[in-house]
């Protein structure tokens, strides 16, 4: 059956389930958005991904600031949406938009709740270790990420994926989680599960102080570092004083007996880095004001100021 929706989301993560939501023939009576924002190196004003595709699919748009504004709720109220949908919006429902839908707010949320509440779930699972993790579907309250859960689904994370790549995945899984839960939610063959008080954990912001690498830390910790940066912050290390990302790496095979940050080895596949216990290799690393290159690349133009072997990268060593 065909619902009144309102959707808000922002970025690239909330455009699967919008796609799914028009193909699926639901009414989408507007969709909110994040303002659009300063972006890119001359800081010229973009749209969100959100937004971008609305404007495709012929969408009201709306862009407020916030929602704690009587016209705002005004507006929303006089949509009469059956049901208010969420992803990665970026601002918090208040009480009373919280109350306005029939079938109340509900919420695709990046994680296995209640593991990873907050804003930054798919990176920290990454940071973790962790090796599985999916989506949940629930309805909203005035908590973060605490409301009942309609349904879950998970999934294993790659061995070498990044941030961006699962974010991708995750995006469609949302999106086909959200259609069957809206039609169960309707048939009434769903309940709303309370979230278990075990296992709360919280993903906080990412913050780009993060980025620098610490070679005190094993191999596999800064591999997962680095993944879970991809695409934004970027890990970053100093190479000779400046700035030198590290867009990719992995742990390799041999011993290690220099000091965290020494560069071991150069080769085909790359620049092996001592750690806290093992070895790294970068593989895909920038310059500051460079673009980004292979190691190997990057390791040949060096070479033209001497032997990099036994010099050391720099930043958290101590």
């Amino acid at each position: 059956m065909p619902l009144k929706i309102i959707y808000a989301g922002t970025p690239e993560f909330a455009v699967p389930a919008l796609d799914a939501l028009v193909a699926a023939g639901h009414q989408l009576v507007a969709v909110y958005t994040q303002p659009d924002r300063p972006a890119g190196r001359g800081r010229v004003l973009s749209a969100s991904a959100v937004k971008t595709r609305a404007l495709r699919h012929g969408l009201v748009i709306r862009q407020p600031p916030t929602l704690r504004d009587a016209t705002v709720y005004a507006e929303l109220s006089a949509s009469a949406p059956d049901v208010i949908v969420v992803a990665a919006y970026g601002l918090m429902l208040p009480p009373s938009i919280l109350a306005l839908p029939l079938l109340g707010c509900l919420n695709i949320h990046a994680s296995v709740l209640p593991r990873w509440r907050g804003a930054a779930p798919i990176q920290r699972a990454i940071l973790s270790g962790d090796t599985h993790t999916g989506v949940s579907i629930m309805h909203m309250d005035e908590g973060l990420d605490t409301g009942a859960v309609l349904s879950r689904r998970s999934i294993q994370i790659g061995a070498r994926e990044t941030s961006g790549e699962l974010t991708a995945r995750l995006a469609v899984l949302g999106a086909e989680a959200l259609l069957t839960t809206l039609d169960d939610l309707v048939a009434a063959r769903v309940v709303s599960q309370p979230q278990a008080t075990e296992g709360v954990t919280y993903a906080r912001k990412l913050n780009k102080s993060e980025a620098l690498i610490n070679w005190n830390e094993v191999a596999q910790q800064i591999d997962q570092q680095i993944r879970a940066f991809v695409p934004w912050p970027i890990s970053e290390t100093r190479w000779r004083g400046v700035q030198l990302r590290v867009h990719s790496a992995m742990p390799v095979s041999g011993d290690v007996s220099s000091r965290p940050g020494e560069i071991l080895a150069i080769g085909a596949q790359g620049i092996e880095v001592a750690t806290g216990d093992g070895r790294l290799c970068l593989q895909r690393v920038q310059l500051a004001g460079r673009t980004v290159v292979s190691a190997h690349e990057f390791a040949s133009a060096e070479l033209k100021r001497g032997s990099l072997i036994g010099e050391t990268f720099t930043g958290l060593v101590s």
